[in-house]
C-alpha cells in the first residue's frame, strides 16, 4: 500500500467487540459479510483483559490468536502476517473500559481523491532491539526513521497532519536482563517493571523528534523518563513482552486519501480535563453539548487516549494516592479514571485507553484522538 501511487486510498475504521482475548468472532464475521477484506487488514489495535503489566499474557495470546486466524484467511503463516500486520494490544481494562478491537483496514476508494483530506495511515517497523538499547538513544532514533517512514508511506508530507502515532514497544524481563550481562552489557533498569515506562518514554520522545515538537538538542539516555517537559502531543505508547521491535502505527489526515473518516486530537492537561475530550471530538465534526448524542454516535469510529497519574501526587491541588497503592498498580488506576472521564462524554465504554503516558503529554496529562465519519 502506498498512498503515493496514482490510485487513491481509503481507511476503513471498524470497532469489534472482544468476549476475551482469544476472540476471534467478531472480525471473522467483517470478513465473512464482505465488510472488510482480510488482505486489507494493515493494523489492529486491541484493549484486553490483563493487569496491563508485565506478565499481562492477555497481550501475546490476542496477537497470537489474530495471526493464526488471519494467516488462514490469507492462506500464510502467522510469521509472515506478523511482517504485514502491525498489532497493538493494551492490556488493562479496568473500570468500565470495555475490552475490544479497532481493525484498520484499506482499499481503493470508489471515487478519486477530492482534494479534502481524508483519514490516512501508514505502518512501519524498527529492527529488534538489544536489551541493553531499551529505553536509550538508540530506540528514540529508530522509532523517530520508523514514523517518517510511515508518514511516508502514508502520503503524509506534513508532520501538522499527524494526529496520532500509536506505538507498540518491548520490555525487559529478568532472562533479557540475564543475556545482556552474559555479554558484559549493562540495561537502563533492572526493574522489569520500570522498563516497561522507560521503553514507552523513548519511543514517545522518537515520535516527538519526527514531528518536530521535541528539540533533538535536549534528548540523551538521562533525559528519559525524568525530564518531564519534553513530550509530544500526538504519542502513544504500549509496552509489551510479545514484541523485541517497535510496531508504529502512524494516523493523520491527506489529501492524498479518498473516504470520509477523518481523525483529530487533543491534549488532556490532567485525568479529568473534559473539555479537551470535547475539543477533539468537535475537531473531528462531531456536535457536543455535554454527552455525545445518539444522533451523532453512529459517526464516532474510534476514541484513543493516554493516562497517567501526576508525579506530584495532586490533581488540581487535591491529593491522589494512584502512585501509593500498593495492591493496585498506578497505571491501573489511571486508566480506570481517564475511561470513566472519557465514557461520559462518549456515552459508551470500548474506548482505547491506554496507561502509562511518559514524554505523552504533560505529566499527568495525555493526548486523545478521534476518529469519525463526516456528517
Amino acid at each position: 500500500m502506498n498512498a503515493l501511487s496514482n490510485s487513491a486510498f481509503e481507511c476503513c475504521v471498524t470497532r469489534v467487540a472482544m468476549q476475551h482475548p482469544g476472540d476471534m468472532s467478531g472480525i471473522e464475521k467483517l470478513f465473512d459479510s464482505g465488510s472488510v477484506a482480510p488482505e486489507a487488514v494493515v493494523a489492529i489495535l486491541g484493549k484486553t483483559e490483563g493487569n496491563g503489566c508485565v506478565n499481562d499474557f492477555t497481550r501475546a495470546y490476542a496477537v497470537f490468536a489474530l495471526q493464526v486466524m488471519l494467516a488462514r484467511r490469507l492462506k500464510s503463516t502467522p510469521e509472515e502476517i506478523g511482517k504485514r500486520v502491525a498489532m497493538v494490544m493494551s492490556g488493562g481494562t479496568e473500570g468500565g473500559l470495555s475490552p475490544h478491537y479497532i481493525v484498520f483496514s484499506v482499499k481503493a476508494a470508489s471515487r478519486p481523491a477530492s482534494g479534502q483530506k481524508a483519514m490516512a495511515i501508514g505502518t512501519a517497523f524498527t529492527r529488534s532491539f538489544l536489551p541493553e538499547e531499551i529505553g536509550r538513544m538508540a530506540q528514540v532514533q529508530a522509532t523517530a526513521e520508523a514514523v517518517a517512514q510511515a508518514m511516508q508511506q502514508a502520503g503524509i508530507s506534513s508532520e501538522a497532519d499527524v494526529h496520532y502515532v500509536q506505538v507498540k514497544c518491548p520490555l525487559l524481563t529478568s532472562e533479557r536482563i540475564a543475556e545482556a550481562h552474559a555479554r558484559g552489557q549493562a540495561v537502563t533498569t533492572e526493574d522489569t517493571y520500570a522498563s516497561m515506562g522507560l521503553s514507552r518514554g523513548a519511543s514517545a520522545l522518537g515520535v516527538g523528534l519526527a514531528l518536530g515538537e521535541v528539540d533533538a538538542g535536549k534528548l540523551h539516555d538521562a533525559a528519559i523518563g525524568q525530564d518531564l517537559t519534553l513530550w509530544s502531543g500526538r504519542a502513544s505508547a504500549s509496552a509489551g513482552v510479545e514484541l523485541t521491535r517497535n510496531e508504529v502505527i502512524v494516523m493523520g489526515n491527506s489529501e492524498a486519501w479518498a473516504g470520509d473518516s477523518i481523525i483529530a486530537h487533543a491534549v488532556m492537561e490532567d485525568g479529568i480535563d473534559f473539555p479537551a475530550v470535547g475539543r477533539a471530538l468537535r475537531a473531528a465534526g462531531l456536535t457536543m453539548d455535554g454527552q455525545l448524542p445518539e444522533s451523532e454516535a453512529g459517526r464516532l469510529c474510534a476514541v484513543l487516549a493516554k493516562a497517567e497519574p501526576a508525579r506530584s501526587g495532586r490533581i488540581r491541588g487535591n491529593r491522589h494516592i494512584m502512585w501509593d497503592d500498593s495492591d493496585i498498580n498506578a497505571t491501573r488506576h489511571a486508566r480506570a479514571l481517564v475511561g470513566g472521564v472519557v465514557a461520559a462524554a462518549i456515552g459508551r465504554t470500548d474506548l482505547f485507553i491506554s496507561g502509562g503516558a511518559e514524554h505523552q503529554g504533560p505529566d499527568g496529562g495525555g493526548p486523545i484522538a478521534v476518529i469519525a465519519r463526516r456528517a
